[in-house]
């Protein structure tokens, strides 16, 4: 009989690591999700987009590096997976989307500063800020405004990385307004200092 190989592995044996991504033993997922970074394969993208749900935090952090690690055909699945209704899927989609670090994925990181779930905005801007997208200076400038302390930081602080000078006037209008609140002000006082 002819064993199908993906890689170094058998088609069984990935099969059986997706498996073991819902053995109740946390160490085994683990395990399961890392070993899987090593293969391009749709049914592993799945899987490990299916593991953003696990309860363990490292899991779910693992099946995102994993994502990464694949790389370009996990783009597409990771993009879809923006639009699910789970903030917690949609948080580590960013993650994974943001250290494939393709160019294609700017514009749905900039949509995603819109999201309902401030974790999902927060790790937007802040994976913007990372790829030094140019093209999201705007959008950022408006998350500003957001609600959410924490995804106003991520977004100074994403400004400082890019490093485009139309952020100055924004970030120091949001350091006046932020009165009152030491640390944020310490964080714009810092930022505007990459721009002298």
């Amino acid at each position: 009989m002819k064993r199908e190989v993906y890689g170094n592995m058998t088609k069984t044996e990935i099969d059986d690591l997706i498996k073991k991504l819902q053995n109740e033993d946390v160490n085994n997922r683990f395990e399961a999700a890392l070993t899987l970074g090593n293969k391009k394969d749709e049914k592993v993208i799945e899987a490990l987009i299916c593991a953003f749900e696990d309860d363990n935090p490292e899991v779910r952090l693992q099946a995102a590096k994993s994502l990464s690690k694949i790389g370009d055909i996990a783009v597409e699945p990771l993009i879809k997976s923006l639009k699910i209704d789970d903030s917690g899927i949609r948080r580590y989609a960013t993650y994974s989307l943001k250290d494939i670090g393709d160019n294609s994925v700017i514009k749905h990181l900039i949509d995603a500063l819109k999201d309902d779930d401030w974790g999902v905005r927060k790790f937007s801007a802040k994976s913007l800020g990372e790829m030094e997208a140019i093209e999201s200076v705007e959008s950022l400038i408006e998350t500003l405004e957001d609600d959410d302390w924490g995804v106003r930081v991520a977004a100074t602080k994403a400004l400082g990385d890019i490093g485009d000078a139309r952020a100055v006037d924004p970030i120091k209008k949001a350091r006046r307004k932020a009165r009152g609140d030491k640390e944020y002000k310490k964080v714009a006082n810092k930022v505007l200092k990459k721009f002298k």
